[in-house]
């Protein structure tokens, strides 16, 4: 199988990459990167394509999608957030990259 080959994955994990996928654009990342963290979120809830015999049956752990866009802002305050985007601006500004 070349790499990058979905042909072992289930319509469901294609489905739950694209829609995945959907949510990284929405946020503002490129389509590349979006369907790069689609199927990595993919492969490690239900751990790579399943249509080969010895995967089936097992269940899916959904933690890393029910985390969403939550992961690293709960918790903070508006103030801190605030902050913390200004500072990545001003990152990306001075290493020409925004």
């Amino acid at each position: 199988m070349p790499q990058g080959d979905k042909d072992k994955y289930t319509d469901k994990q294609k489905r739950k990459a694209e829609h995945i996928a959907e949510g990284y654009e929405k946020r503002g990342a490129s389509e590349k990167e979006a369907k790069s963290h689609a199927w990595a979120t993919v492969n490690k809830e239900s751990g790579g394509g399943n249509k080969s015999g010895s995967g089936r049956g097992k269940k899916d752990n959904t933690k890393s999608s029910s985390r969403g866009g939550r992961k690293s802002q709960e918790g903070r305050s508006a103030a801190d957030r605030s902050a913390a985007a200004k500072k990545g601006w001003e990152t990306r500004r001075k290493n020409g990259k925004g």
